[in-house]
């Protein structure tokens, strides 16, 4: 074996030359990497005792990637692009031997080789447009001409990950390796070299995209249909130009108008966020104060209290992830309910073909529902998932202290009360947490852990990995009222019925925050979710909101009453502005003493963002979260904050902290009031000309 560098190796195997990248954790294409794959190449094509050159990655995975710390940086030599043109114009077959994951610039290699083989574990994909950008160096310029412009318009602007199984059927692997990769890889080159195959250079192959010239309609039918999807980001239009070019252009003009593409998203501000995200999001799972070693708790089973629509979605996550659940109600026919809707949901996802009939019955065969709270005894995991009431959740949890083992986590859904109350009810306040499940809870990617202050660091780390191993992204926060989200949350909804009063419309603040990049503004979110929630909330703390309450004194509850902020249609989801809840409002104004006025769009935004930033100031100084960064995987992952903008800390690093800070006291000066006060921090970030990411 002969060390090209510190990162790749070179030797002969049986009449085939075998170049091996070693660099981990993942293989990234680093400057090192490059130039080591260049010169194993080079290596191979000198050897005059090999006729093959097999490509592969020791390791748990093939390329995974880019190296994306370079990014913003000055590019070094060589280039991924003059690598994979070494690669392709290599005299003799050069076979990518896949393991793991080749993602991104890894899976541009490998199209850059002559052929492909893999295990059948194996997954491939371009995921650039995750991180605002397009694969730069001929993904989409290769990739439409081996699986077809449908398909890579469909692979390169989702960034979805495809089984090696389904990339063999779709032509992207040549063939799927059974045993050892490197032996099966030997053995496909020497099948190759005696069979006299071609070198397939993808770049020569024009079959495909000559089949895309004769639907002239393709890109823009699939931009229509893709519409809704992609509102807001710049990185999948990119994508779909680049992919024209590969039709429209010869392949080495493609290649020039990619990079252009590539270069315009990578200095653009989408990109910088969304890239910022992404170490955001491996950032929270990290809690400084719990070593890596900490043991784990064995989640084996686990338990549900409240099987309606938030209990059932928390359950169907286990059930997903093969851990048994017993799912717990007062009654019968409640139990039943629930367990029914929870039957329809999955029904309905094998009806569309995202699930098969065999899983959905492997997933309710995990499920046991009861109505004897005692059934729950032996579960290692016990989360309630009732209503908004702390002395029935203090009562429950007395029940839970006395029935469960010792050693069970205690774990309390709830969004809002106080855990270290609920954790006092129990004689081992030591294993009691909360786990902040957003609805849909079988859909929503975020899970608020919330710590008390007695909580153990065993049973922290324990639910910190049981979140990955259910599907979610677990933000470790402290307790206080609302939380970190939903305190954020709570301002927004203020300045939102404030705005409403002072003479906005309803339809202009949910427009507003709607193209701002929210999926909806807050008083469709309102009726989605039910008003009447809130309601209770409000009335079990003795609040007032003078628009929100009498809309709801009417029975408006939004969605499920056909009425709330807007008027629904029989069938329809469509909401629709109702004069009757402006009466409400110019009502409710008068006996305030409110004169009503327009107000711009530009104010909306500035009243519904800027409080949540000031907010979340007043978080990270009171040590309710970690990092600034928690605080924007929790928004973008349980509220919809668009994460090309990357979240509100993020969002006010690239407004600027001192502009925020002047404009809060422009309102505070214009419109009183105590939420225009800024926090401590954030006049301290304003002073000092710094951003949350100084901190």
């Amino acid at each position: 074996m002969t060390a090209i560098n510190d990162l790749v190796s070179y030797e002969a195997r049986d009449g085939v030359g075998v170049v091996t990248i070693d660099s981990p954790p993942v293989n990234a294409l680093s400057q090192g990497v490059r130039a080591g794959i260049k010169g194993g190449i080079e290596a191979g094509v000198a050897d005059n005792n090999v006729s093959a050159i097999v490509l592969t990655c020791a390791g748990r995975t093939f390329i995974a990637g880019a190296d994306i710390t370079e990014f913003g940086k000055p590019p070094t030599e060589p280039g991924l692009k003059e690598v994979i043109g070494i690669i392709e114009a290599s005299n003799k077959p050069v076979i990518a031997a896949i393991h793991g994951t080749a993602l991104g610039g890894g899976l541009e290699t490998a199209l850059g080789c002559h052929y492909r083989v893999a295990v059948a574990s194996a997954k491939v994909g371009l995921p650039e447009v995750k991180l605002g950008l397009l694969p730069g160096a001929g993904g989409t310029q290769r990739l439409p001409r081996v699986v077809g412009v449908p398909i890579a318009l469909d692979l390169i602007t989702s960034g979805e990950h495809v089984p090696a199984p389904k990339a063999h059927k779709l032509g992207l692997i040549d063939e799927l390796v059974d045993g050892d990769l490197v032996d099966g890889a030997i053995a496909f080159a020497k099948k190759i070299v005696a069979e006299g195959r071609p070198l397939v250079k993808i770049s020569d192959q024009n079959d495909k995209i000559e089949e895309a010239k004769k639907t002239p309609g393709l890109f823009d039918e699939f931009r229509k249909k893709n519409a809704r999807r992609f509102r807001g980001f710049e990185a999948p239009e990119n994508c779909i130009k680049s992919i024209e070019a590969a039709v429209n252009l010869p392949f080495d003009e493609g290649l020039v108008r990619e990079r252009e593409l590539f270069s315009e998203l990578l200095a653009g501000e989408q990109a910088k966020a969304q890239q910022y995200f992404f170490f955001s999001e491996r950032q929270a799972a990290k809690i400084p104060d719990v070593p890596k070693d900490t043991p784990l708790i064995d989640i084996k089973s686990a338990g549900v209290i409240g099987a309606g629509t938030m209990g059932g979605g928390i359950a169907m996550n286990f059930l997903q992830a093969g851990i048994p659940v017993i799912i717990v109600e007062t009654s019968q026919e409640a139990l039943d309910r629930g367990i029914e809707i929870i039957k329809k949901n999955y029904a309905a996802t094998v009806s569309k073909g995202r699930l098969s009939q065999e899983k959905m019955d492997k997933y309710l065969s995990l499920l046991t529902g009861t109505t004897q709270l005692e059934d729950i005894k032996d579960v290692d995991i016990v989360i309630e998932a009732i209503f908004e009431n702390m002395e029935v959740k203090k009562e429950i949890f007395g029940k839970l202290d006395k029935i469960c083992k010792q050693g069970a986590i205690l774990a309390t859904n709830t969004s809002t009360l106080d855990i270290d109350e609920i954790g006092a009810a129990t004689t081992r306040p030591e294993y009691v947490i909360g786990l902040h499940f957003f609805s849909p809870a079988n859909v929503m990617k975020l899970l608020e852990e919330v710590r008390t202050q007695k909580t153990s660091a065993s049973v922290m780390a324990t639910c910190m990995a049981l979140a990955k191993k259910i599907g979610k992204v677990p933000v470790m926060v402290r307790v206080c009222e609302g939380f970190t989200g939903n305190r954020m949350l709570a301002k927004r909804t203020d300045q939102a019925q404030k705005l409403i009063l002072e003479g906005a419309k309803i339809e202009d603040v949910d427009r507003v925050l709607y193209d701002f990049g929210f999926p909806m503004g807050p008083f469709a979110m309102g009726d989605l979710a039910g008003n009447d929630v809130s309601w209770r909330i409000r009335q079990g703390k003795g609040v007032k909101s003078p628009v929100a309450d009498a809309i709801c004194e009417l029975g408006r509850f939004g969605q499920k009453t056909g009425a709330g902020y807007y008027r629904y249609e029989a069938g329809s989801r469509t909401p629709q502005p109702d004069p009757v809840v402006e009466e409400i409002i110019e009502k409710a104004a008068k006996e305030a003493g409110v004169t009503r006025r327009k107000i711009t769009d530009e104010e909306i935004l500035k009243r519904c963002i800027y409080p949540m930033i000031n907010e979340a100031a007043k978080i990270l100084e009171e040590g309710m979260a970690t990092r600034a960064s928690d605080i924007d995987v929790i928004w973008v992952y349980g509220y919809g904050w668009p994460i090309y903008r990357g979240g509100p800390t993020r969002y006010a690093d690239h407004i600027g902290v001192e502009n925020i800070y002047n404009d809060m006291l422009r309102f505070k000066s214009a419109l009183g009031g105590e939420e225009w006060t800024p926090a401590p921090l954030l006049e301290k970030l304003a002073k000092e000309k710094k951003g949350f990411k100084d901190l």
